[in-house]
């Protein structure tokens, strides 16, 4: 099918060398237009403009968008809406919050073009193993869309999950449920890290892959990393996130649902960014105020 492809990013870029691969006609554009030369390697054809990119494309046309959540997302989609027209579809596949997606999909009805949002995990591995996708939409669009989505994905790799938003609502929910095994598996290693005994971490990763209860593909990543690093020296222990774990902890709370786990996960990332705790220097001194204990000196 033809498609084309907005923003060239390390997901949009690998995602148009995998549809390259599945023989799809790509239109590509970029606002920094530096991963153009990539992108034309594979056989894409890129162009100078989002209005270049609607033009060349054969109705009814598919255009799927790779760039930031929020306001770029938001800036892109608008443009788009102005740009196509009756029974073309707009596909969102970053990871928009999904409120934002369900008003979307309602702006771009109103001009009879479809939307689609797509939550895709991956990663940078997803050109050699395929991306996990979930989409949420329109039958009839997720119909137009079906080549693309079966070239993207390994074999039952993409489901249709529900009406828009309901894509990003469970990608929403499945970097939720990341962070709080990403943060188990954190803190399982500086236990063995700092114990009585000289461990060999990289080998314990790849053991409890074998046969373990707690074997996953974030397992084979930690035996990576351990094989690149072993003591990941040089790694500095600040952590980022990009929003999914605050949406599903405010979701959660929302819908008066306990998510202690992945709360706590995201509430590690915050402190993981503070070169000191403030709120550390309050306890210290009420424990000091009220019974004396000892405070230590922070150096000037």
């Amino acid at each position: 099918m033809q498609i084309g492809m907005v923003g060239l990013g390390k997901m949009g870029l690998n995602m148009t060398r995998r549809l390259r691969q599945g023989q799809h006609s790509v239109i590509a554009y970029d606002k920094g237009k530096a991963p153009y030369a990539e992108a034309r390697e594979v056989g894409a054809v890129t162009v100078d403009s989002l209005e270049e990119l609607v033009e060349r494309l054969q109705a009814p046309r598919v255009v799927w968008m790779m760039v930031p959540a929020g306001e770029a997302t938001d800036q892109v989609t608008e443009r788009l809406g102005t740009l196509l027209r009756t029974g073309d579809v707009l596909v969102d596949g970053g990871n928009t919050y999904f409120k934002d997606s369900v008003a979307h999909a309602a702006r771009l009805a109103e001009k009879s073009v479809g939307f689609l949002d797509v939550g895709t995990s991956g990663g940078i591995w997803g050109l050699k193993v395929g991306y996990c996708m979930m989409v949420g939409g329109e039958s009839r669009h997720v119909e137009l869309l079906k080549p693309a989505l079966d070239t993207l994905a390994p074999p039952d790799g993409w489901k249709h999950v529900g009406p828009a938003g309901a894509g990003h609502y469970v990608k929403m929910v499945h970097n939720g449920i990341e962070y709080g095994l990403m943060a188990a598996y954190a803190e399982g290693f500086e236990i063995l890290e700092s114990s009585p005994y000289d461990l060999d971490l990289r080998m314990i990763s790849g053991l409890w892959n074998r046969g373990s209860v707690v074997r996953s593909w974030l397992l084979e990543l930690a035996e990576s990393a351990f094989a690149k690093n072993g003591d990941l020296s040089g790694i500095c222990d600040w952590v980022a996130d990009s929003g999914e774990g605050r949406w599903t902890v405010a979701t959660a709370i929302e819908q008066d649902v306990p998510a202690p786990v992945i709360t706590l996960a995201l509430q590690q990332r915050l402190r993981s960014r503070q070169a000191s705790s403030f709120s550390a220097k309050v306890l210290a001194a009420l424990r000091n105020e009220f019974g004396g204990h000892e405070v230590k000196k922070a150096k000037p």
